[in-house]
């Protein structure tokens, strides 16, 4: 049994990639024997979502979250899984003493001052999801200790009889699908809405089935001027149900960390057509497992969308190719890469430096030197 009690921050209101992403996590660590805390604001779906996970307490705190430090007694690390968590724990650590790491879900760029240096130089570790959030954090500290370790899919539950019943509500149709937050300016689904209002007047089969709610979905619909080929199907529990149904899935993401949901899909055993942006080309390689194209434009899209729908034979060797390595992105994986950080520093008192940074090639976990 491990003898360290991880404490885990995640102050995000909602629940999106990287909420589901610390669940996974803590229910891994969970199975590994791990006394764990959770730290979020008050009524957190993500706390209500960790609640039946063994050796866990769930502590709820409200803003200013460093009053509430004390919650942080007898821990042996503080994890930090968003940017206010990641603030709250350089502030634990510097009135505490308390060892954290922190994982950066995101690639967008980092404000280059003081404050940012020294909280990811502080870290234990700064992960990231990906080569391209990885360079954006050395961009700002150059001497972080840091480690890319990927998200993992979420293992979607099918029910057959929900999933025939989607299949049966689309038949005859080639269903492009995708999944996010109705969130223009991070996921681009005007990009795609453009695209596919080109396509369906030459292929009536065509339809669009987007999974999701956000800020921007009257825009959205708007822009799809009534079409009834286009579905907005709203927030699913049953996404693996919807996937099943799904002929080719498309991600015009303008910024992407990593792009987790595709995942997800490529154990779904879809085919991918994604943005060249990110951290999506660490998962999706050009034209082996999936289709990248560039962001923001709708040609491009279209020419993918086309290309993809009378050649099924390239959509099977895409899924199978993606299929084929998707155990590397299991939660089970990537918890043991995390445990292998928590050993680490563990058994070292004095922390190692660490810079784990490859251009040319992908890796998880950290190499110690």
């Amino acid at each position: 049994m491990p003898h360290q009690i991880i404490a885990h921050a995640n102050f995000a209101k909602g629940f999106r990639g990287g909420e589901r992403q610390t669940q996974l996590l803590i229910q891994q660590l969970s199975h590994l024997g791990y006394s764990q805390r959770l730290l979020v604001r008050k009524n957190s779906e993500l706390g209500a979502r960790c609640a039946h996970i063994a050796q866990l307490e769930i502590i709820e705190i409200s803003k200013p979250y460093v009053l509430h430090v004390r919650q942080l007694k007898g821990v042996s690390l503080l994890h930090a899984h968003e940017t206010k968590a990641a603030q709250f724990a350089f502030v634990a650590h510097l009135l505490l003493k308390i060892p954290y790491m922190l994982t950066r879900r995101v690639d967008n760029p980092i404000t280059p001052n003081y404050f940012n240096k020294m909280l990811y130089e502080k870290a234990a570790y700064s992960v990231g999801l990906s080569k391209a959030i990885v360079a954006e954090i050395l961009s700002v500290s150059p001497k972080a200790s840091c480690c890319i370790i990927p998200s993992a899919f979420s293992g979607f539950d099918v029910d057959e009889a929900t999933a025939l019943q989607i299949k049966e509500r689309f038949e005859g149709c080639f269903v492009i699908g995708h999944i996010g937050a109705l969130d223009d300016k991070h996921k681009g689904q005007s990009y795609l809405i453009r695209a596919f209002l080109q396509l369906v007047a030459r292929y009536s089969d065509m339809r669009l089935l987007l999974l999701g709610r956000g800020a921007d979905e009257a825009m959205l619909k708007s822009l799809a001027n009534q079409d009834e080929r286009i579905i907005f199907e709203g927030f699913v529990n049953n996404v693996g149900d919807y996937l099943a149904a799904m002929d080719l899935f498309v991600f015009p993401s303008l910024n992407e960390g990593l792009g987790s949901t595709l995942l997800d899909v490529m154990d779904a055993e879809v085919p991918i057509a994604a943005s060249n942006v990110g951290g999506i080309p660490d998962i999706i390689s050009h034209d082996e497992n999936g289709w990248l194209f560039e962001a923001k434009n709708v040609d491009a899209i279209v020419k993918a969308i086309e290309m993809l729908y009378h050649d099924p034979l390239t959509c099977k060797r895409y899924s199978d190719n993606a299929y084929q390595n998707i155990k590397a992105y299991s939660a089970t994986a990537m918890a043991q890469h995390y445990r292998h950080l928590y050993n680490v520093l563990e058994q070292n008192a004095s922390r190692k430096r660490i810079v784990v940074f490859a251009q040319n090639r992908n890796f998880f976990g950290a190499q110690i030197n």
